[in-house]
C-alpha cells in the first residue's frame, strides 16, 4: 500500500490529492454508507436530522445520507474535492450543502448540526492539533449532539497512511466535553485489502 499521490505524511496535501486523482481509486473510497455509521444512526433512532459529513472527500457518505432523508452539510479542506463532490451530487439529483472548511480553523457556525460523522479526519491530525479538533466538533454540534468517529486502530500493522490510535488514547481526547457511549473494534472499508483494523467511537456532546 502506498500513500495517495501528493500526500506528505499523515496530514497530506489534500488539495493535490483531489486535484490529480480519480476519487474512486483513493484508498479510503467506499461507495456505500459506512456500515458502522449506518448501524449507529439506526441504533440511536436518528432520522431526518442535520448531519455534518466532516472531510467529505468523494462525498459518498454525504450522498448516501442525503438519499436516506438527512439534511446534509459536507465539508472538506480541498476545494477540488468539494468541486467534484458538488458535480456528483448534482448528477444524482441530491441536495447537499457543500463547503470548503478546515476543521482546525473552522468557520462553521456554532450549534450547526445534530450529528457529525468523521470517517478518517481525526486520525490524520498530529497529536498537538487534536484538542483543536475536539473544540471545533463540540462547538459545531448542538447540545446532546452525536459524533460518530472512525479511525485507524493501533492493531493495524505498518506505518503507511494515517496515525494509529488506541482506545484509551482516543477516549482521553474526548472525555469531558463528550460522553463516551462506546468504542468498538471494526475495519475501515475502502480500496485496501484486507481492510485496515479500525475503531468506531460513539460520543455524545455533554
Amino acid at each position: 500500500m502506498v500513500e495517495p499521490p501528493g500526500a506528505t505524511g499523515p496530514t497530506g496535501d489534500w488539495e493535490k490529492v483531489y486535484a490529480t486523482s480519480d476519487v474512486a481509486t483513493l484508498p479510503w473510497y467506499s461507495p456505500a454508507l459506512d456500515a458502522d455509521i449506518d448501524r449507529a444512526l439506526k441504533a440511536h433512532r436518528l432520522r431526518g436530522v442535520r448531519i455534518l459529513d466532516l472531510g467529505t472527500g468523494p462525498a459518498t457518505q454525504a450522498m448516501n445520507l442525503a438519499k436516506r432523508g438527512f439534511d446534509v452539510v459536507a465539508t472538506d479542506i480541498s476545494a477540488s474535492a468539494i468541486k467534484k463532490a458538488k458535480a456528483s451530487a448534482k448528477e444524482a439529483d441530491l441536495s447537499i450543502t457543500f463547503l470548503v472548511d478546515n476543521v482546525l480553523k473552522s468557520r462553521l457556525a456554532p450549534n450547526l448540526v445534530d450529528v457529525i460523522v468523521d470517517r478518517g479526519v481525526f486520525h490524520v491530525m498530529p497529536k498537538d492539533k487534536r484538542p483543536v479538533y475536539v473544540e471545533t466538533v463540540h462547538r459545531v454540534l448542538r447540545p446532546n449532539g452525536w459524533l460518530f468517529l472512525k479511525c485507524f486502530s493501533k492493531k493495524e500493522p505498518g506505518t503507511w497512511g494515517p496515525f494509529r490510535i488506541g482506545e484509551p488514547e482516543l477516549i482521553g481526547y474526548f472525555r469531558g466535553p463528550f460522553e463516551v457511549r462506546s468504542v468498538v473494534e471494526t475495519v475501515f472499508q475502502g480500496n485496501v485489502k484486507p481492510p485496515p483494523k479500525a475503531l468506531f467511537a460513539t460520543f455524545r456532546r455533554s
